[in-house]
C-alpha cells in the first residue's frame, strides 16, 4: 500500500497505532484491498518521494469499513453519488508493526524484480494498492531485514 510520507506517512501510522486506509477512488485499487483478510501483513510504501521505496509493515485488523470521506463534502475524497444506503467505497483499517531500519527503494526493486513479479516495478503503475505474491513477500523481508 502506497502512501506520500507528506500526506500520511509510516511516522504518522507509528504515532496513531491504527488508521483507515480510505480516500481509495479507484475501483482496482479497492478490489485488491477487499480481497484482504484479517491478520494479513502489508508492506507500507512511500511514494512521490526521493527516494520512493518500502519502509515499514503493517497488518489489517478490520475490513469491509465503509469509507467515511465518501459523504464528507469537505473532503476532497467526497464522492456525491455515492448514497449512505449504499456506499461505493469501503475501506480496511491496519495496525502498525513497524519500520524497517534501511528502506528499500524502488530503484533496488526494479534491479531484483521483474514486473511480472512486483507490479509496482512495472512502468507506469499508478495504484495505491497492489497485492504481493507469498514467495516475493518472503523474499522482500529477508531483504528488508527486522523490523525496529
Amino acid at each position: 500500500m502506497k502512501s506520500e510520507p507528506d500526506v500520511y506517512g509510516i511516522h504518522d501510522l507509528k504515532r496513531e497505532q491504527t488508521t483507515l486506509w480510505d480516500g481509495i477512488r479507484n475501483y482496482q485499487a479497492r478490489n485488491f484491498m477487499r480481497t484482504m483478510a484479517i491478520g494479513d501483513r502489508v508492506f507500507f510504501y512511500h511514494s512521490n518521494c526521493k527516494p520512493p521505496g518500502i519502509v515499514g509493515l503493517m497488518e489489517v485488523c478490520e475490513l469491509n469499513v465503509v469509507d467515511p470521506t465518501q459523504f464528507d463534502s469537505s473532503s476532497k475524497y467526497h464522492d456525491a453519488a455515492s448514497k449512505q444506503d449504499s456506499p461505493r467505497w469501503d475501506c480496511v483499517r491496519l495496525r502498525y508493526l513497524g519500520e524497517f531500519k534501511t528502506m528499500l527503494s524502488l530503484d533496488a526493486l526494479k534491479e531484483t524484480y521483474n514486473p511480472e513479479e512486483l507490479t509496482v516495478v512495472r512502468r507506469g503503475n499508478r495504484l495505491s494498492i497492489l497485492p504481493v505474491s507469498s514467495a516475493i513477500a518472503t523474499d522482500l523481508l529477508k531483504r528488508l531485514g527486522p523490523l525496529q
